[in-house]
């Protein structure tokens, strides 16, 4: 049975290349019909991480309006398995084995709840009444120390092995996807990230740009990005906002085009700061 549409949402993404690497392996998917956001970031140092993020965002863009819940969750499970068996196949007929994978994390909507699926360390925070949570959990080896006391969250972003994620889409035969459900409540802010924004921006700094984006998604994501590429981002760097409000209504698309250039932000560089 299909959910009451309670909430309208608006959303907007972008990807960008950085200011050192050659290729762009990251990706992103921006559905607001569907009710669907998507960031992947292809494996750096490995070979066809353009491919494996790229086919995740081909893969999950089949899919269709949702008339249940069940059905919706079943279908983005279905489509990340898929491109596993893809990836797979791909290694071993072109690449000698050698990974092609891919971090993914996604967030789907509807009726009055949301979910969040992901594997590897791309991120999603929620923004709700001015506090920022992060709503997954790294699959890194340096989030399993810090999990087991070793390290501190602080140091975690400066470890030796802070880019060694423990898994990954196209690593390994068996494709575990952790899962969590949310119910919605109007006013909530959602960010989608490769860790090329979040190993650059701190969440504080997320928390405050979010909080004084008054709701625009849009320049949000250009704010995202300026700041990163002012500190010379040294890896890809891609986000998705989405933003929850009252009401059914047909959901607004601000989506851009990936793009290599710096982005023109109407928002003065330093007004997160404020």
């Amino acid at each position: 049975m299909s959910e009451k549409q309670a909430f309208q949402w608006s959303s907007a993404g972008r990807s960008h290349v950085g200011m050192v690497r050659a290729i762009n392996e990251d990706a992103c998917l921006v559905l607001p019909e569907v009710g669907l956001w998507t960031v992947a970031d292809g494996m750096g140092g490995h070979e066809a991480g353009d491919i494996a993020s790229q086919m995740i965002v081909e893969t999950l863009q089949r899919i269709v309006p949702p008339n249940d819940w069940d059905g919706f969750l079943g279908s983005v499970r279905d489509g990340l398995r898929e491109v596993n068996r893809r990836l797979r196949e791909e290694s071993a007929q072109r690449y000698q084995h050698r990974t092609i994978g891919s971090t993914v994390a996604v967030l789907l909507i509807h009726g009055t709840r949301c979910a969040c699926l992901w594997v590897g360390d791309s991120r999603i925070y929620r923004m709700r009444d001015g506090q920022l949570q992060q709503l997954t959990r790294d699959h890194s080896h340096v989030q399993e120390l810090v999990d087991q006391g070793l390290i501190s969250s602080e140091d975690a972003h400066r470890h030796p092995l802070a880019n060694v994620i423990t898994r990954a889409v196209g690593s390994a035969e068996d494709l575990p996807i952790d899962e969590a459900v949310y119910p919605l409540q109007a006013g909530d802010m959602f960010l989608l990230c490769s860790d090329g924004l979040n190993k650059t921006v701190s969440d504080e700094e997320i928390a405050r740009l979010l909080a004084h984006s008054n709701q625009n998604c849009q320049e949000a994501v250009k704010a995202f990005i300026h700041l990163a590429l002012m500190r010379d981002a040294s890896d890809n760097v891609t986000t998705v906002v989405v933003n929850i409000s009252e009401g059914a209504g047909d959901p607004v698309d601000d989506r851009e085009e990936s793009g290599q250039k710096t982005v023109d932000n109407p928002i003065p560089p330093d007004w997160y700061l404020q």
